[in-house]
C-alpha cells in the first residue's frame, strides 16, 4: 500500500522572489521557472499565479523544456484573440523572456513546448563556481523549515534486526537530504520503552536476582536470552503473567523500585542500539513512547472536547470516515494504546517543536494506522485537508520487505530473525578477503596498512549493504544478497565507491595541484561527452528535491549511477592526462568527485579514496 495513500508530501516549489536563500541560487529548474514566470507575467498579467512547468527535455531539441502552453491556451480559448493555438502562445512565451546568461537559444515544437538550449559557457561557469564556493552552493532551497523525521524506533530489550535496517537508512538519508537543504531536522527515535512487556522483564528480573540493583548489567547478562526467558514464563506460568500485570501497572504508577528497574533495563538496551547506530554512522535522538505518556490524558480531552471520541463496547474510540474499524485511543481496561501515543506525539510535535512537515518510516503494513491518526488530527484541526498544500503536513513513508533468497521474509537458518550486528559483521567481513585478494593479485597489499585496510573493508562493506536497499524503490520488498551487493560491476556501491576511487587517481596521477588548478584554470565544454557530463553535474540540486518532495532515496541513487555511467563515457572519449585539455578536465574530474562524494554522504557512504 504506497503512502500516498495517507497525504501527499508538500509542494516544495518556491515564490520566485524567494529564490535567492544564502548565497545559493536554487535549482535549474528553478532559476528558469523564474525567468518564464517572468515572461508569463508580461502576456497575462490577470492570471498572476501561473506556475512555469519546468521539466527535463527527454528529447534531441534542449536541454529543458517549458510545458505551460497547452494548459494556458485551454483556459484562454474563446476568451482571447491574440492566440489561435498551443503554438502561438509557445511563440510567446519564448519571446518575452527576460534577457538571461543562463539560455543559448529556445525553439518551439508542436503544441507550443518551448525547448530551452542551456548556455555551455553558463554551465561551465556553474560547474567552476561550486568548485570554488563548495557543493553546499548546490544545495537545494526548500519551502519548508522545520521537520521532525521519526525512524528506526526498535523495542527496548529486544535486540535490532533486519527489519530495523530499512526504517534505519532510509530515515537518515531523507534526514541527509533535508539537512543538506538547510531544513531544520528533528531525528526522532520512538522507540518502544513503554508497555506490557516491561512487567514480565521486572518481574523476571526480582525473582532472579533479588540485589540486582548491586550486579546490576551482570544480572540481566544477554538482555535477548533475558528477554526470551521471561516470555517463556508468561507464557506458561498465569500466577507469573498476574504479577506481570500487576508490575505493569506499578510501573505506570510510579513506584520508585519499578522505575529503577525499568530504567536500568531501557539502560542496556540503548548501548546495545547505540553500537550498531555508530557503526552505520547514524545520529537519532531518543524520544521513546514513555516520553510522550505525560501529554496523553490532555491530547485525549482536547480530542474529546471536540467531539471527535465516543464509547464503542467499553473503549473509547474516534470513527474515521471510509475505515472499517475505529481507531481505538483508550483500551477496555483503560489503557492507552498505539494510537493514543501516536496522537499525543503527534500533539508535541506541531504545538512543542514547531514541526512543518511530520515524516514517519515505518513498513507498509502500518499504513491504515498511519492514515487513521491523520485522518483524526485533520478532523480535530491540528492539519489541514488532505489536498490541501498548505503546511503543516504528515507523511507515512511505507517500505517493503526484506527478503531472502527463497523469496520469504529474510530469516536464519533456524528461522531466527537475522541480526543487524552479524550483517555487518559479515559484510566487512567480506569485503577484507576480497580487497586482500584483489591486492594480492596485483601486487599492491604491501602499499597498505592494516588501518587502511580495516577502514576500506568497513566502508565498502557497510555502504554495500545501504545501496542495495536505497536504490530500490521503497515500497517494493527486495531480496538481500551478499553476492549481488558486493559486485563490483554494475549499479551497486562497490562499483561506485571504486569508480570515486579511480577519479581520484586520475587527479593524482597528473601531478597537478587541483586546489591551484580551481583558483587559476577554466572549464570549458568543448566536446559533446564533456556538456553531457557538465548538464548532469548541475542537475544535483532538483534530483535532491525531486527525492525530498517525493520521499524516495532511489532518485538520488539513480543519478548517482547514471552520473558515474556518464563520467566513464567522457573518459572514454577525451583524455585528460597530458590533453591540450588537461586543466579543464581535471576540473571536470574534480567536479564529478565533489558530486559522486555529496551523493555518499547523503546516502550515508563513506567514499575511498584508492582501491
Amino acid at each position: 500500500m504506497s503512502s500516498n495513500t495517507t497525504s501527499s508530501p508538500p509542494s516544495l516549489g518556491l515564490a520566485v522572489e524567494s529564490l535567492e536563500c544564502g548565497g545559493r541560487t536554487g535549482s535549474v529548474k528553478q532559476q528558469l521557472a523564474k525567468l518564464f514566470e517572468g515572461s508569463l507575467k508580461v502576456i497575462f498579467p490577470e492570471e498572476p499565479n501561473m506556475e512555469p512547468l519546468i521539466a527535463v527535455c527527454t528529447a534531441k531539441f534542449g536541454d529543458y523544456q517549458c510545458n505551460n502552453a497547452m494548459g494556458i491556451f485551454s483556459k484562454i480559448k474563446g476568451k482571447s484573440t491574440a492566440f489561435k493555438n498551443p503554438n502561438s502562445v509557445g511563440q510567446a512565451i519564448s519571446r518575452h523572456l527576460p534577457p538571461s546568461n543562463i539560455i543559448e537559444s529556445t525553439s518551439v515544437a508542436g503544441p507550443g513546448f518551448v525547448n530551452i538550449v542551456l548556455s555551455s559557457k553558463w554551465v561551465a561557469q556553474n560547474i567552476q563556481n561550486m568548485l570554488l564556493n563548495g557543493i553546499d552552493a548546490w544545495a537545494p532551497i526548500l519551502s519548508v523549515e522545520r521537520a521532525v523525521v521519526d525512524f528506526s524506533s526498535p523495542n527496548i530489550a529486544k535486540e535490532m534486526h533486519v527489519g530495523h535496517l530499512r526504517s534505519t537508512i532510509i530515515g537518515d538519508t531523507l534526514s541527509r537530504m533535508l539537512e543538506f537543504s538547510n531544513v531544520k531536522v528533528f531525528r526522532r527515535n520512538h522507540v518502544g520503552d513503554w508497555g506490557t512487556q516491561f512487567g514480565m522483564l521486572i518481574e523476571h528480573l526480582f525473582d532472579n536476582f533479588p540485589n540486582w540493583e548491586d550486579t546490576g548489567e551482570q544480572a540481566i547478562g544477554d538482555l535477548q536470552e533475558f528477554y526470551k526467558a521471561s516470555k517463556r514464563r508468561f507464557d506458561d506460568d498465569p500466577s507469573f503473567m498476574q504479577r506481570a500485570q500487576q508490575a505493569v501497572v506499578r510501573l505506570q504508577g510510579g513506584e520508585a523500585r519499578y522505575r529503577n528497574a525499568w530504567k536500568k533495563i531501557c539502560e542496556i538496551s540503548r548501548k546495545e542500539f547505540d553500537l550498531v547506530y555508530q557503526r552505520l554512522g547514524v545520529h537519532l535522538e531518543e524520544k521513546g513512547e514513555s516520553f510522550y505518556n505525560p501529554y496523553i490524558p490532555k491530547v485525549l480531552e482536547e480530542l474529546s472536547t471536540k467531539g471527535l471520541i465516543e464509547e464503542s463496547d467499553g473503549a473509547r474510540v474516534i470513527f474515521i470516515q471510509g475505515q472499517p474499524i475505529p481507531l481505538i485511543v483508550v483500551k477496555r481496561d483503560g489503557g492507552y494504546n498505539y494510537a493514543s501515543t501516536d496522537l499525543a506525539a503527534l500533539w508535541y510535535r506541531l504545538n512543542v517543536e514547531k514541526a512543518e512537515w511530520i515524516i514517519y518510516i515505518t513498513d507498509v503494513g502500518q499504513s491504515q494506522h498511519f492514515d487513521m491518526v491523520f485522518s483524526a488530527a485533520r478532523r480535530a484541526g491540528w492539519l489541514p485537508d488532505a489536498k490541501s498544500i498548505l503546511y503543516p503536513k504528515t507523511n507515512h513513508v511505507g517500505f517493503g520487505l526484506v527478503l531472502g533468497s527463497d523469496g520469504k521474509r529474510f530469516r536464519t537458518r533456524s528461522s531466527e530473525v537475522v541480526r543487524l550486528v552479524e550483517l555487518l559483521d559479515e559484510a566487512k567481513s567480506r569485503c577484507k578477503a576480497e580487497l586482500v585478494k584483489r591486492l594480492e593479485d596485483n601486487g599492491k597489499l604491501k602499499d597498505w596498512t592494516d588501518e587502511e585496510l580495516e577502514n576500506t573493508a568497513e566502508a565498502v562493506g557497510y555502504g554495500a549493504i545501504k545501496y542495495a536497499d536505497l536504490k530500490n524503490n521503497r515500497l517494493t520488498n527486495y531480496t538481500f544478497s551478499f553476492d549481488q551487493m558486493l559486485n563490483d560491476k554494475g549499479n551497486t556501491a562497490v562499483y561506485l565507491l571504486y569508480a570515486h576511487a579511480r577519479i581520484c587517481s586520475i587527479i593524482r596521477k597528473s601531478g597537478k595541484d587541483i586546489e591551484e588548478i580551481k583558483k587559476s584554470g577554466k572549464l570549458v565544454l568543448g566536446h559533446a561527452d564533456e556538456r553531457v557530463l557538465g548538464l548532469h553535474l548541475i542537475q544535483f540540486a532538483e534530483v535532491v528535491e525531486e527525492a525530498c518532495t517525493n520521499l524516495l532515496p532511489n532518485v538520488l541513487c539513480e543519478y548517482l549511477y547514471n552520473l558515474s555511467e556518464i563520467f566513464t563515457r567522457f573518459y572514454t572519449s577525451c583524455q585528460v592526462v597530458g590533453s591540450a585539455e588537461e586543466t579543464s578536465r581535471l576540473l571536470l574530474c574534480e567536479a564529478t568527485a565533489v558530486v559522486m562524494r555529496k551523493c555518499f554522504h547523503l546516502l550515508g557512504i563513506t567514499p575511498v579514496y584508492k582501491i
